[in-house]
This record gives C-alpha cells, sequence and structure tokens, in this order.
C-alpha cells in the first residue's frame, strides 16, 4: 500500500567521526597533545559507530539492578549490569579515559585525556566511575603508602570487573561517598563516625545518602576523626576476601544517567584507611572535587556538541514546506545559535583542560587560572546545557520527543553536571571567595582576558562592564550568579576571538556581548555568516 511507503526520513546518525570536531582539534594541537589525534580518531570513529550507539541505548534500557543477597541469605551487595555497560567501560578504560594521565608524562597527557572523555559520548553514565577514578588520584596521593599500592591499578588500562581484593586485580576503579542526609553538598554537616584502631586503620559507622558508582574497588569518602572531618580511602573487598561491611541499601531511582548505579550505603564499621591529616578532610578531597568539576564542563559540552549534531544532521536530511530544514533562515538561526554556544563551550573546555595539565606539572600561574576560571565554567556551561537541549531536541519536532531519537536521554542528562560537584549557587560562590582570598587568581584571569584587548569592541566593553561590576562590593553575594556569569562570558568571548573561526567569534561577540539577541536560540542579528557555523556543527557521514 502507498501509505506504508517511507520517504523524508532522516538516517541514522552512524558511520561519522565524533572527533571530527574543528574546535576540538585546534584546541587540541594549541593545547599541546597534538600527538594524541590519531588515537582520538580512532575512539571517535568507535563513538560513532551503529554498535556503540546500541551499546549506549541498550545501557539505557538495562539500568543496574542491587542484589542485597544470594539465593542462600548471604548478604552480598552487588550491582549487576547489562553486557552493554561492560563494552563501554571497556573501551573507556582501554583507551585511558580514566586515571591514565596520572602515569603519561607526555606534556598534554590531560588534554588528550579531556578530548577523549569529550568525544566517547555514546552514553553518558559510564563516565562517572570514569571521571572518579581519574580524580581520586591526586587526593590519593597525601597518603603516600597507599598511592604507591593502589595507584599503578588506577592507572592501568585493564577493565576488570568483579568483588575481588583490589591488589589482586589487573585494574581498580574509585567511587565518592561524601553526601550524607542532613548536608548535602555541606559536607562538614557530616555524622559518620571514624573510629582509630591500633593499626593504624579506622572502622567506620554511618550512612552515606549519594554514593556514587558503589560497584567500584575503593571509595573516598568523608567521616568525623577525633581530629574532624577527614577523607578515608574504603575498600570493598578485604585482603581476606571478605566484604567489608559497606551495605548498599538502594539504589537511586534517577531523572537521568541511568545506566549508572548510584547508591544509599550504611558503613557498619567498615574498615578504612586515612588519607591525609585528622580534620583535613575537605582540604584533601578539594583536589578530588576540582578535577570532577572539570569533567562536569567537559561533559557539559560533549552534550551539546551531541546536541547540536544531531539537530544539524536531522534539519540537512529532513524536508518541510518544499525545502530541506537547513535551507530555511529561521532554521539557520537556530543551528547557528547552537553551534555558538557550542563551540564557545567547547574552546572554554579546552582551555582549562590545558590549565590542568600545565597545574598538574607545577605551573603556578596556571593553578591560579584554573582556580577561578574552573568554577567559572562549571557554573556556566552547565547551566546552559538544559536549555540547549531541549532547543536541539526541538529542531526534531514530536520525532524529537521519542525515545528512539535519543534526545530524550540527552535531554535528562542535561542538568546532572549543574548539580553534581556543587550546585549553581556553591559554584557562584566558590567564584567569589576566590576573589576575595586570593589576589593572584583574579590577576590570572585578567591575564587572560587582557591577551584578547583590542581584537573586538565588543569585548572590550564586556570587560570594562565587568570591572565595575567587580569594584562594587555592596550585594555581591546577591549577585554573585551575575558577576560569574558576565567573568564566563568575557573568558569564552576572548577565547573565541583569540583562537576560535571568525563567524563564531563575531556571532558570539555580537549576540554574547553586544545583546544583539532575544531571550532564546535562535534569535542571532541577520549579519550572521550562518553557513560556515552551522557546517562546523554538520557531521560527516562515510
Amino acid at each position: 500500500m502507498t501509505t506504508h511507503e517511507v520517504f523524508n526520513q532522516v538516517p541514522p546518525l552512524v558511520g561519522h567521526d565524533t572527533a571530527d570536531d574543528p574546535a576540538l582539534l585546534d584546541g587540541l594541537a594549541r593545547e599541546g597533545a597534538g600527538w594524541a589525534a590519531p588515537e582520538l580518531h580512532e575512539l571517535g570513529r568507535l563513538a560513532g559507530s551503529e554498535q556503540a550507539t546500541e551499546h549506549g541505548r541498550l545501557a539505557n534500557e538495562h539500568p543496574p539492578v542491587l542484589r542485597t543477597h544470594d539465593r542462600y541469605g548471604h548478604r552480598v551487595d552487588e550491582v549487576e549490569f547489562h553486557p552493554a555497560w561492560h563494552e563501554l567501560m571497556r573501551t573507556a578504560v582501554g583507551h585511558g579515559l580514566h586515571a591514565a594521565p596520572w602515569a603519561d608524562e607526555r606534556i598534554g597527557a590531560h588534554v588528550a585525556r579531556a578530548a577523549k572523555f569529550y568525544t566517547w559520548r555514546p552514553d553518558a553514565g559510564h563516565g562517572c566511575p570514569i571521571s572518579m577514578t581519574y580524580a581520586a588520584v591526586p587526593a590519593l596521593r597525601h597518603a603516600p603508602e597507599l598511592a604507591a599500592r593502589y595507584e599503578p591499578l588506577l592507572t592501568a588500562r585493564a577493565y576488570d570487573f568483579g568483588l575481588r581484593v583490589p591488589l589482586t586485580k589487573q585494574g581498580l576503579l574509585a567511587g565518592m561517598s561524601m553526601t550524607e542526609k542532613q548536608g548535602g553538598s555541606d559536607v562538614r554537616a557530616n555524622t559518620t563516625a571514624a573510629h582509630p584502631r591500633p593499626d593504624g586503620s579506622y572502622r567506620l559507622v554511618g550512612h552515606k545518602w549519594f554514593t556514587s558508582a558503589p560497584m567500584c574497588d575503593v571509595f573516598l569518602t568523608l567521616a568525623q576523626a577525633p581530629g574532624g572531618l577527614t577523607c578515608f580511602l574504603v575498600p570493598r573487598v578485604l585482603s581476606d576476601g571478605s566484604r567489608n561491611p559497606m551495605r548498599l541499601m538502594r539504589l537511586k531511582n534517577k531523572l537521568g544517567n541511568r545506566s549508572n548505579a548510584s547508591a544509599e550505603v550504611e558503613y557498619d564499621d567498615a574498615v578504612a584507611w586515612r588519607v591525609g591529616d585528622e580534620g583535613r578532610g575537605v582540604r584533601t578531597i578539594i583536589d578530588m572535587v576540582n578535577l570532577t568539576r572539570l569533567d562536569c564542563v567537559i561533559g557539559a559540552a560533549a552534550g551539546m556538541r551531541q546536541g547540536v549534531t544531531t539537530a544539524a544532521h536531522h534539519a540537512a536530511h529532513r524536508r518541510a514546506f518544499g525545502r530541506y530544514l537547513v535551507d530555511q533562515p529561521l532554521m539557520r538561526n537556530v543551528l547557528a545559535d547552537l553551534a555558538v554556544e557550542s563551540e564557545a563551550a567547547t574552546v572554554l573546555m579546552m582551555r582549562l583542560a590545558g590549565a590542568t595539565d600545565r597545574s598538574a606539572r607545577g605551573d603556578a600561574a596556571e593553578t591560579g587560572f584554573k582556580r577561578i576560571a574552573l568554577a567559572v565554567g562549571k557554573y556556566w556551561v552547565c547551566k546552559r546545557w538544559p536549555g540547549h537541549a531541549a532547543e536541539a531536541l526541538e529542531c526534531l519536532g514530536g520525532n524529537g520527543y521519542v525515545e528512539e531519537s535519543g534526545m530524550p536521554r540527552l535531554f535528562r542528562e542535561s542538568p546532572l553536571n549543574s548539580i553534581w560537584e556543587g550546585s549553581g549557587n556553591v559554584a557562584a560562590l566558590d567564584v567569589l571567595r576566590s576573589l576575595a582570598g586570593q589576589p593572584e587568581v583574579m590577576a590570572a584571569f585578567r591575564a587572560e582576558v587582557d591577551a584578547a584587548a583590542g581584537a573586538d569592541p565588543r569585548l572590550d566593553a564586556a570587560v570594562r562592564q565587568l570591572q565595575v561590576a567587580l569594584s562594587d562590593p555592596a550585594d555581591l553575594e546577591v549577585r554573585a550568579r551575575r558577576v560569574v556569569e558576565q567573568l564566563a562570558l568575557v573568558l569564552q568571548g576572548a577565547l573565541l576571538v583569540r583562537h576560535g573561526h571568525p563567524a563564531v567569534a563575531d556571532a558570539f561577540c555580537a549576540s554574547r556581548l553586544g545583546g544583539d539577541r532575544g531571550h532564546a536560540y535562535g534569535t542571532l542579528p541577520a549579519g550572521v555568516d550562518f553557513a560556515a557555523i552551522i557546517d562546523r556543527a554538520t557531521p560527516k557521514l562515510g
């Protein structure tokens, strides 16, 4: 029957290289990791394959299941995953998306890892244990003896799933167990108690409200020791092969990130080892928090790129009202606006990755820049993603609202990064603390922005407005979000003017700094080079 003939349908977005991203590749070379391009493209082709896309779908269609007891009644506290999850994890670990850069002395190792984390996005959920393992290493180094034993396994490119004695495995994954019911982000309100033992270990008693990736091998957690809030390493399995009494009470039923397990955990005299001095738990864990914040920015930037490429691909192949959608002026405005936002996020993400790499090598100026810019980027890029995901979904119309398109999963994922590792308010207030207590961080930020002085009058005007906003201490906390937004836009504008495509930089400065736009996406001024911007966001199949 002719009514069953299928036409004017968009081909599947498979068979492309997700690393074929001009802003990403330019940043890779600029930040010292051009040597990683071949592996990045290899990973990009895997990410854009039909098989990886299917693994991502299956991992979310079949979320993890908690098994508290075996058939005989023994407590086991195991989390079962679909085989697709393990395939995704195997690829991520095998390509060093976890802690591998800490064992790589090449300049740009952390930049290469950031680019790969951005590129490998068939599923966002499995990025959680990958990110935490990456972030655990610098925190663990506060306990050199523990680091000497565990770091080689945390950095190993071997995915070795299962509950066994950690030091007998080929590779390890690390999780986090910080927040509690009564405190959330206010970890100083934690009540979990840590009791010291003569052998140097501690015993933990308490309840954690949100433990990320409870199937990991070891966890960094915070508890109240006699000397105050302290960081600890908690293994799932003890050296004699017995289960550490770290009881998984239930898995969280989350809005998104459904392929990944998050749990409530009860410590019932669980064995733990101190990491850092007693009473300095927050100071010890801050390195881990900062690196997971970096991954929040990377994940949000990657999500924006996935959204705009999906929308551009759809528009390039779908006809409506006698023309392809991509040829219709208003749709071109929407796509270009989404692409500008995406590239601004990517260029900032790569700059932060470069600062992380140089900071890890002892560069004091880059450490100061990272201190403020990471909190600024975490606030702004993560805040921009949900609206971006919603607009990208709308480009597909009703098809975008259907699960099979993948866009609902992307949309559900989008609010997470703004919440994880400190919500918007926490990040904004962290910026104010940096400005008040560490004048060198603002000097580093100004040096970065000043490098673009005179390149665009709209950027220069925005810098002057920012200086006025920062010079007035009145009600600064009330204005914190507005000030951090200004910091983010000025920084993104400076990076795009210096390093971005001219059409993207011009559109960004006109709309985000010059104010020549409306409040929704798709309100760029008429003089923008839509074609050049959209072409950079349209994936090339085959």
